[in-house]
């Protein structure tokens, strides 16, 4: 179902060309929103594959009459995600939404990692959040100094994977915890400018997933979209720095880390103290949730 949710917005969404980020810019599309539909072209594994996947998501949104344009940019380049930011400006006139969707995974036990595999999935996803976010925070910046506050709204990526860890993805964990920490730091930093900033964990049958576990019972990418389309709409400025995983028609909302029992010993500490003491805390304090593969 359609609707006007978004008309007159201006979206980039990143990694579009499939999965998740391409259910994403066909639902912010079918709500009204004229979107850039990036996507690097690249393997489940991060090596080019010689093709432009957001071509094919472009002329599905202008088949149903949609406005929408594709980018080719590496989203952990400075440069090139400074060029997509203004490719929207220049070709839709103006920026509203930021949807950072890019990554690719490089699973491997904690001590078979390898620094090249550490480097590029912590590459991908974090700094290919902080890129965009940062180009685009600054051109929101200059419109609310300029009286042209804009209602912007920027929608991270994280994962369960990030929130309460993963057997086998140390590294991507790694990314996604970083991710999350980014949101609530670029929320509080950036309200004053219009513009909100939050995450979501989806849950998703993609070409990440798929090689992992079983995924016969898992949602669909589309499960997420609706999600993200009401976040990066002008009625969701209430709602920022926050988390929210999405499983299917189940939301919830997340919380991360917050101060639980504590005491203070009102002096330093001596070692033979703290052991007693601190298993004393815990034993007041919530568990974990598990790892996912525990």
């Amino acid at each position: 179902m359609s609707s006007q949710l978004l008309a007159g917005r201006v979206a980039i969404v990143t990694g579009a060309g499939r999965g998740i980020g391409r259910a994403h810019a066909l639902e912010l599309a079918r709500h009204g929103a004229a979107v850039v539909v990036n996507d690097y072209g690249v393997t489940l594994a991060g090596e080019s594959a010689g093709e432009s996947p957001a071509d094919a998501v472009v002329a599905e949104i202008e088949a149903a009459g949609g406005r929408a344009v594709a980018n080719g940019a590496d989203v952990a380049d400075f440069a090139q995600a400074a060029a997509m930011v203004q490719q929207a400006i220049d070709v839709f006139g103006g920026l509203d939404v930021l949807v950072n969707n890019a990554g690719f995974v490089r699973d491997r036990m904690l001590v078979n990692t390898s620094e090249e595999e550490w480097d590029a999935v912590i590459r991908v996803h974090l700094k290919g959040h902080f890129a965009p976010l940062r180009h685009a925070g600054a051109y929101w910046r200059a419109e609310a100094k300029a009286g042209r506050t804009r209602a912007a709204r920027v929608i991270n990526t994280s994962s369960g994977a990030g929130l309460q860890g993963s057997i086998g993805q140390a590294t991507y964990s790694a990314a996604k915890a970083g991710i999350a920490g980014l949101t609530l730091v670029a929320a509080a930093e950036m309200g004053r400018y219009g513009v909100t900033v939050n995450a979501i964990a989806p849950v998703a049958r993609t070409r990440m997933t798929e090689g992992a576990f079983d995924t016969s019972a898992m949602a669909v990418p589309e499960d997420n979209s609706p999600i993200v389309a009401w976040l990066a709409s002008e009625e969701a400025g209430d709602v920022t720095g926050r988390v929210i995983e999405i499983d299917g028609s189940r939301v919830t909302v997340e919380s991360g880390w917050r101060h639980d029992a504590s005491r203070d010993l009102g002096r330093r500490w001596s070692a033979p103290e703290v052991g007693p003491a601190l298993r004393q805390l815990l034993a007041g304090s919530a568990a974990p949730e598990p790892v996912y593969g525990a």
